[in-house]
């Protein structure tokens, strides 16, 4: 049954409301992924503020035009999610890039991000950087290693006097 034209008009002004609010989008083909896996992946990317549409090509350009962002839908091929993170660019890319390292039917084929389009592979390098936890507890290892190290100098010399008072009191 085709979408009336009210109804069109209400998905692309939904879509565009959400355009606004978002961090990234990034486009993904979905062709062949199991309905049980699609709504997992929601699930998981709905608990990191972010959302799974579907929507007609034609209403996404549309949607997109109006929100001052260019892509040609046209270009996109096979079932194609928009997936619009609000909280965090980086935990959004993220959670697709592990879906889709675990299902090959799910290819990431780019996305907006800083409001500028990007390519899949910028996408996927978003998702292997290391995340803010991870940065920060480098940093502290780093900062804590040489002190740690100056502690076992320190206690190695006062191992080998007490060896040495042991080796004179035998």
């Amino acid at each position: 049954m085709p979408i009336t034209k009210d109804k069109k008009r209400e998905i692309i002004q939904e879509l565009g409301e959400k355009i606004a609010k978002q961090k990234i989008v990034v486009f993904a083909d979905f062709t062949g992924v199991k309905v049980k896996e699609l709504s997992d992946l929601r699930k998981k990317i709905k608990k990191e503020e972010g959302e799974l549409k579907v929507v007609k090509k034609t209403l996404a350009r549309i949607a997109f035009q109006k929100s001052g962002m260019e892509i040609d839908t046209k270009k996109l091929k096979g079932e194609i999610a928009f997936i619009l993170g609000y909280k965090d660019q980086l935990g959004t890319a993220k959670i697709l890039y592990q879906f889709s390292k675990s299902n090959p039917n799910f290819k990431i084929l780019g996305g907006f991000l800083d409001g500028e389009l990007r390519g899949s592979d910028n996408i996927i390098a978003l998702a292997q950087l290391p995340t803010k936890e991870e940065l920060l507890s480098m940093l502290v290892r780093s900062i804590a290693l040489p002190m740690s190290s100056f502690i076992n100098v320190l206690q190695g010399n006062i191992k080998g006097l007490i060896q040495v008072l042991k080796q004179v009191k035998a």
